[in-house]
């Protein structure tokens, strides 16, 4: 037996996870975060060092591409 199709007609579309604007900022500081964490490895510095270096560089990069990156109107 295959189960009954589902109303198309009343449902509503289901919203994004994410809005578009969310998910540049957050893609946007995930580059800095690995380019950030990539150079500091460079300089011989220990990863977890490196690590660190990124993890903040993209957390401290989320409020200024928040404020730079603007909302479509």
């Amino acid at each position: 037996m295959t189960p009954p199709a589902p109303d198309e007609g009343n449902s509503a579309p289901e919203p994004p996870f994410l809005s578009l604007h969310t998910a540049v900022v957050l893609l946007t500081a995930f580059v800095i975060g690995i380019t950030v964490g990539c150079l500091t490895a460079l300089t011989q510095v220990p990863v977890a060092g490196a690590a660190l270096a990124g993890l903040t560089a993209s957390g401290s990069s989320v409020p200024a591409l928040r404020s730079l990156i603007g909302r479509p109107q």
